[in-house]
Parts: structure tokens; sequence; C-alpha cells
């Protein structure tokens, strides 16, 4: 899979912006703040429907503008398809495919694949549990995306339920409605909550070995990594060990959430909150028999968050092995944050991807493994962005032309 083409529309800092892309390797160069991170950001919410970087469309539109468009075009093996994301501040975001009539935001999701590395990353090892989980379920959605429907109903549920929660908490008395309610919305939360703890438990397994098998790459190998993920729908007595829940169906899932929302029922009354639920789940990062999160180097850090981001990829290409499915790896200002051996073993590793686009702020950052062949290069400055077998030569244009009449 390949980006041939990107356009912007008063996204970010861009107020019009018509890139061609090529598979293989390209370059973003500019200094740090002219809008590099603008231009993989743009391309990684194609395939997400979100960003990395904020957690709202708003910012995302240029100031001024009332919408921001992005266009890309993908080629997928033999098949191209052209997907236009109309963002809009205060309002529902449009969604085109093949310039046809507006689509569900989520009938996008799949067309573009990517796997972003960016310095965020350091917050899957050493942030709060939340970053952990959206890893896993912004991969889950991205290799099954029918999970996105069942993720935002959990989300409605959620918020229905705790409404409900804060609702008896003010009163000071739990009534029958309260009871029949809450009854009503424990089976709906139970029920998608189950599909998702599924999913994650799937992924977990798949992706564990990928993860070692990627630090294993970066490092000397002297460190094993385990991915632990623990429920908080399992009794305190089982310490959150989801080893057996290795075999549950979601029927059995559906069950046991409804019975630890009976036990957890008396504390979510008192705090008026939703207690237990893939929400609350933590995926432990663990290096050698220590948590990654307060235990590891800061070399270390760094190689586990980019082995996440790696076995993501390894993921993908074990899910779906066939031509043109492969994800487009972005690789945002990483390098400079590595040392010598992890910068060359990382290029190494993704120079092999149909297609790599890396943003850096001088050439000095970038491994000889990742640019010893051919690749484009793509010279950025405050909005504008121009490759270099796009310039104008030496000696033209209307730069020459004004110093030889002066």
């Amino acid at each position: 899979m390949f980006v041939d083409h990107l356009s912007l529309l008063d996204y970010r800092t861009y107020a019009l912006l018509d890139i061609r892309l090529g598979p293989g390797t390209t370059v973003f160069l500019g200094p740090n703040g002219v809008g590099k991170t603008n231009i993989v950001e743009a391309l990684d919410y194609t395939a997400g429907l979100s960003s990395h970087r904020v957690s709202s469309d708003a910012p995302l539109i240029r100031f001024g503008a009332e919408r921001a468009i992005v266009r890309v075009r993908v080629r997928r093996g033999g098949q191209q398809t052209v997907l236009e994301l109309e963002l809009n501040d205060g309002r529902a975001n449009r969604v085109r495919i093949n310039r046809a009539a507006p689509v569900r935001a989520r009938d996008a999701l799949g067309i573009v694949r990517t796997v972003l590395f960016s310095p965020e990353d350091l917050s899957l090892v050493k942030g709060d549990p939340s970053h952990r989980r959206r890893f896993l379920d912004d991969l889950a959605r991205s290799m099954r995306p029918v999970l996105a429907g069942t993720m935002a109903d959990y989300e409605k549920v959620l918020k229905q339920r705790n409404a409900l929660l804060k609702s008896a908490r003010r009163s000071g008395r739990f009534t029958e409605t309260h009871r029949s309610t809450l009854a009503a919305w424990n089976d709906q939360f139970a029920r998608t909550g189950a599909v998702i703890l599924h999913a994650r438990l799937q992924l977990i397994d798949a992706l564990a070995p990928q993860v070692a098998t990627a630090y294993d790459q970066l490092t000397d190998g002297t460190k094993s990594t385990t991915l632990r993920y623990v429920s908080s729908v399992l009794p305190e007595s089982a310490g959150g060990d989801v080893g057996q829940l290795r075999d549950f169906t979601p029927a059995d899932l559906h069950r046991l959430i409804l019975e630890a929302c009976e036990d957890a029922e008396q504390r979510e009354l008192e705090r008026g909150l939703t207690l237990i639920g893939p929400h609350r789940d933590e995926l432990e990062l663990l290096l050698g028999p220590a948590p990654a999160r307060g235990y590891a180097s800061h070399g270390e850090t760094w190689s586990y968050a980019l082995a996440l981001r790696l076995g993501s990829w390894y993921v993908h290409l074990a899910d779906d092995p066939t031509e043109g499915a492969a994800p487009i790896l972005l690789l945002d200002d990483v390098f400079a944050e590595l040392d010598a051996r992890r910068r060359s073993r990382l290029a190494a590793i993704v120079a092999s991807a149909e297609q790599v686009l890396v943003t850096a702020a001088v050439e000095e950052d970038l491994p000889t493994e990742l640019v010893a062949g051919p690749h484009d290069v793509v010279r950025v400055g405050p909005g504008t962005a121009v490759r270099d077998d796009e310039r104008p030569p030496a000696g033209t244009g209307p730069e020459a032309g004004e110093a030889a009449s002066s």
C-alpha cells in the first residue's frame, strides 16, 4: 500500500498543499516548526480518523478557516482509491470515497493503513494506562474496522451509565426506577464491553511475540519483553490476571462483566462513577521481571516504544500478507531521538516497507541504511513543501531573472 498524492486545504499551517508521493522512502526535510509533522499527521488521520497530537479536530483547521480538507489517493495492489475527509469545527465531519456522496466516517477505516512512530510514543511506556488502552484499540480498529462501531457504542453507554450513577448519588437514594434503568444499561455495557475485551485479548496474543522480536532486533537481546493485560472485571482475588480468560467467548465475557457490575454496584453508587470495564483496564509492559514504567532506562524506554510500533506493523503483515496490504510507515522526527546504533537497526528494519515517510530537521539525522538507495526528498518551509525533483534548476526561475536584470 502507498499513497501517491496528498492534498491539504486549510489544514494546520497549510492553506493549500499538493504533494506527489511514491513507493519507497520519502524524506521531508526542514527546520523545526515549519510543519513537517503536520503532513504526516494528516496522512495518519486518514487511517485512524484522529490525531496523535490533539484530542479534538478543531486545532487541525487552519486559524480563521471554517473547515479543513485532507485528500489522499492510495494504491493497494492494482486498486486505486481516493479518500477525502472534510473536518468541520462544531459539526459533523464529511467523508467521501472516490468522490461519491458522503458516507459515515467509519466507512473510511481500512482504506489507508499506517503505523506512526513519533516522539509522543514515549508515553506508551511512561504514561498513564489510557495511552496503552488507546494503542490497543487503535490497532484493533485498524485491523478490524467493524470494531469502530462497537467502541463508539461502548462510549455512549458508558456516558449514560455514569450519568445515571451520578443522578442516584445526588438524590441520596437508589429507587426502583434507578435499578431498572441501570439493569438495562448494564446489559448493553456488558455486551459491547465483552466484544472490546475479547478483541484486546486476541490482539495481545498476536502482538506479544512480535513486540518481543522487534525489541530483540533493536537491542542486544539481553532483556525480554512481556505484555500483561490486567482486567478490572475480574475479582480482586484473581489479581486481574486474564490468563483464565484466553478461551472465553464474547458471550462468556458478557456474563463476567454483568457479574462484575453487580459486585461493584454499591461502590459505584457511592462514587457516582463506573469503576469496572475495558475503559479501566491496563496493559502492563514488563522488561525482564520488572515493569518498564519506572524501571527502564531512557534508552530501554525508547526501544520498548519502538518495539510496540514495529510489533504493530508485524501483526498487520502476518494478519494480511496479500500484495499491497502492508501499512505505510510514518517516522516523525524519530531518528533525532535515537543513538547511532538504534538508528541503524530501525532503519535497516523499515527500509523494506513498501512506503516509508520520514521527517527530519537535518540530513545528518538520517541513517545511511535508510537513504543509501533511491529515495525522494521534499523540502518543507512555512506553508510549503516542494520535492527536489520539482524545484527549478539553479540559475532559472523568477529569482534568477531578477538577478540578471539588476
